[in-house]
């Protein structure tokens, strides 16, 4: 085991100080567990970890392990979206990532539970899993629970971003705004629907770092407690018997996991993130993928946004499990931490509701939920929640109104400046334009909220919330920043967007665009932060995850 560095005479002083933390020796003498714990009360995914903490070290400690609490930062993306806050939301993958690796390698732990539960958390610690590749597990924390109103079940993005766009537009009053913002998040936990938070943990067990149910089952059951709980025994016989991620994160895992990802209609998010986690693991990932399962993966659940169902109701009808039941012709064989191979996992699920849980001989639509355009304007590619489009716009062409940042399309949009038949182009806010990548969720929700979504698209190097849908393209690469032809734009320009044909065209000529790119001087921001200018300096394109080069 690592821990054995401090077994020699000569780590004396290291033994000292361990005890000095209350540990005996009798403890520092079983595998050391570093319970990686992402609690805080400023995230509401993340507010009752301390109670998962708990069930997780009294796990460890049964199956014999001595279980060490460590804590790593967590932002919430709702509370920071559309503001400047959200330009750190990315950066913090990456510092989580960093965080973990820190703190396990000086310590020589033998094994993690990495406790998770939001937007940029959980891809952090699947990259610090395979990056330092010791017996790790994840444990979600899981989603809240539906708000009520009456008799309508209420999600975040639905009843609270959409409904800003509903009131501008006069459909309802502020008092009904009101009674929302408190009826909508009545719990702990990730955001109701299929947003980034949840397709993540969803996909956690996809790839097979978690225990079967963990990424559906939802934040206030005492279910959850028993699933970290067995997550503490589980990790302790991952290290005894030296299983590490990468032995579990294979090629087979991330096809499996796009294929599941496409079957939900999960968010575009996790086309930067399961990128940057196949990076760490040594896997050769390429976002083509995405686009080649999809055409071949049925979606066959129909999940907020966009569609009908919420994350209580994917667990209650089978969950993860249920739904690889479905997939099952489709599934590669591969290990998972919980020692069963994930195939068996489906074949052993059981599945309660076949209309949250479709066959795939009657899915809600015959390709996947995510599509990647290419064309003039995304040579490195684009990507597109085809799942959350309107048939009607699959194929669209606009004019283009541009915009500089997320800040001057919203004021657009809210101004009641867009129209029918427009393509709004929010360019500079790509990794190293924004820097930081922001979600452009206030916008896109407003969009929809003014009844524009089968009328107007939205294209941008920035990236969306899990919580976006309708005709919105998003991690346009190369960015305006670096070059990229979507700083070129001017407005008036015709766009077009063939979603079933993977296009996305400016529709001027080739020898315009040649000259345009020629004469292009990007716009360069000035940016405060140290932090944020540090990030822009090595970070990469979207087409390559976003990750950095070192």
């Amino acid at each position: 085991m690592r821990s054995d560095v401090f077994r020699t005479f000569e780590k004396m002083p290291a033994r000292a100080l361990m005890y000095a933390t209350g540990l005996s020796p009798l403890d520092i003498n079983k595998p050391l567990i570093g319970i990686v714990s992402s609690a805080t009360d400023l995230v509401p995914g993340h507010a009752d970890m301390t109670n998962l903490e708990r069930f997780i070290e009294r796990g460890v400690a049964e199956a014999g392990g001595t279980p060490l609490i460590v804590r790593v930062p967590a932002i919430c993306d709702g509370i920071a979206m559309g503001h400047e806050g959200m330009k750190f939301s990315l950066p913090l993958r990456e510092v989580v990532a960093d965080s973990v690796e820190l703190v396990a390698n000086a310590h020589a732990l033998d094994g993690l539970v990495l406790l998770t539960a939001c937007d940029k958390i959980t891809p952090g610690m699947l990259m610090a899993a395979a990056r330092l590749n010791i017996p790790s597990i994840i444990v979600t924390a899981g989603p809240m629970l539906a708000g009520r109103l009456g008799k309508e079940r209420l999600d975040l993005v639905t009843h609270t971003f959409e409904t800003i766009g509903r009131y501008k537009k006069g459909e309802l009053t502020l008092e009904d705004l009101k009674e929302l913002e408190l009826r909508a998040c009545p719990s702990s936990g990730a955001c109701q629907g299929m947003f980034t938070a949840n397709t993540m943990a969803c996909l956690s067990e996809a790839l097979g770092m978690s225990l079967p149910y963990t990424g559906t089952a939802p934040a206030p059951l005492a279910e959850k407690k028993r699933l970290a709980k067995m997550a503490g025994n589980t990790i302790v016989n991952l290290v005894k018997n030296d299983i590490k991620p990468r032995d579990i994160m294979t090629p087979a895992a991330f096809r499996n996991a796009v294929r599941v990802d496409n079957a939900l209609g999960g968010s575009t998010n996790t086309v930067l993130h399961l990128k940057a986690i196949a990076e760490e693991a040594g896997v050769d990932f390429d976002i083509k993928l995405f686009d080649e399962l999809s055409r071949k993966t049925p979606k066959i659940c129909s999940m907020r946004p966009g569609g009908k169902y919420l994350m209580e109701d994917l667990h209650y009808a089978g969950g993860i499990p249920g739904v690889i039941k479905n997939l099952l012709p489709l599934i590669e064989s591969n290990p998972t931490v919980s020692g069963v191979d994930i195939k068996e996992i489906g074949k052993n699920a059981k599945i309660y509701d076949t209309d949250v849980i479709r066959s795939m001989e009657n899915p809600y639509s015959s390709e996947g939920g995510l599509a990647i355009l290419y064309g003039n304007l995304a040579p490195e590619g684009a990507v597109v929640k085809q799942s959350g489009v309107s048939k009607k716009m699959f194929k669209f062409t606009g004019t283009a109104k541009v915009f500089n940042s997320e800040e001057e399309a919203m004021e657009a949009v809210l101004n009641k400046k867009i129209k029918d038949g427009d393509v709004v182009v929010i360019r500079y806010e790509g990794p190293k334009g924004g820097p930081g990548m922001r979600e452009m969720l206030a916008v896109t929700a407003s969009i929809i909220g003014m009844g524009l979504g089968e009328s107007v698209a939205l294209i941008t190097d920035g990236r969306f919330s899990g919580g976006t849908h309708g005709p919105c393209i998003g991690h346009i690469s190369p960015e305006a920043a670096a070059g990229g032809p979507i700083g070129v734009v001017k407005d008036g320009d015709k766009i077009r967007i063939d979603i079933p044909e993977r296009k996305i065209e400016l529709l001027i000529s080739k020898e315009e665009l040649q000259m345009r790119l020629k004469n292009f001087r990007p716009l360069k921001k000035e940016v405060k932060s140290k932090l944020l200018r540090k990030y822009q300096k090595t970070v990469t394109s979207a087409s390559r995850g976003a990750v950095h080069v070192v």
